[in-house]
């Protein structure tokens, strides 16, 4: 009977819940809109996206069909897993660095961890085009490893956001766990493997898809930082870009966003399940 009893809402709650579901839903289409016409226009039997002629699947058989726009998808999503991975483990270990341990200038490695989020990205492809011309980094090198300029300095850029969420999650632990289990007989491994990881795994996850997002999208620096043999996904949609918005253009892009989107899922996924057997 308790949920037919509902107390009603007083006029002055009710307006304001709805302008408030107003103006989030107003916020939502103001963001996402931009992606929805994207992806409608990527049907559309035109090759202007200003006019709508018919629906069509050929610019994904174009897109799909063409090497190089598949090429440089590849060579994103080889960079954006190897940036992920570099980053996560040295995002993580740096946030563990910070939270745990004292030692002078701490400030200032905080501060220089935190140096890349800060400085802007031009800045930062720039003095990377100075600093590998400086040294002479190999660029004929056999695939994957002439990525590797890229890769650097997506690690570069990716790794303090890792750590600045990874720290953000160590700020919640209770280190009386880790002791506890100490106590026990857990060695540090065990403390670390079996306490502070599971802590810190939503974090990981997040910082995961943060790296891989960041990495998997990112123009400028890699623009400085790519050899005239080496091009990436935004690379070449900006240099289709520059002649016409095509629907090859808006079909490669929708096949980006739905692969996202779904790496995201699975990750999201699995993150559920693994807390769903921790909790049992």
């Amino acid at each position: 009977m308790a949920l037919f009893n509902r107390t009603p809402r007083a006029p002055l709650e009710y307006t304001r819940t709805l302008w408030m579901r107003l103006w989030i839903t107003s916020v939502l289409m103001f963001l996402y809109a931009p992606l929805l016409v994207l992806m409608i226009f990527s049907f559309n039997d035109s090759r202007r996206n200003v006019v709508w002629r018919g629906f069509t699947t050929k610019y994904y058989e174009k897109a799909l069909n063409n090497d190089t726009l598949v090429e440089a998808l590849i060579n994103s999503l080889t960079i954006a897993a190897l940036a992920t991975v570099a980053s996560l483990v040295l995002g993580a270990m740096a946030a563990i660095m910070l939270w745990r341990f004292r030692f002078r200038f701490k400030g200032v490695v905080d501060g220089t961890i935190s140096l890349p989020i800060i400085v802007p990205e031009i800045c930062l492809g720039v003095a990377m085009l100075i600093f590998f011309a400086r040294i002479n980094w190999p660029n004929d090198l056999i695939y994957p490893f002439n990525l590797g300029a890229i890769t650097i300095a997506h690690i570069t850029f990716c790794f303090p956001f890792v750590t600045m969420v990874v720290r953000s999650r160590l700020a919640s632990f209770n280190k009386e766990e880790e002791e506890a289990a100490k106590d026990l007989g857990a060695s540090n491994w065990q403390a670390f493997r079996d306490v502070l990881l599971p802590h810190m795994r939503p974090a990981l996850v997040a910082g995961a898809l943060l790296a891989f997002t960041l990495s998997l999208d990112d123009f400028v620096i890699t623009f400085f930082t790519s050899g005239p043999d080496t091009i990436t996904f935004p690379v070449k949609v900006y240099s289709m870009v520059r002649f016409s918005v095509t629907p090859e253009v808006n079909a490669a892009s929708t096949l980006l966003i739905i692969l996202t989107v779904v790496l995201t899922a699975i990750a999201l996924r699995l993150q559920g399940a693994k807390n769903i057997s921790v909790s049992h």
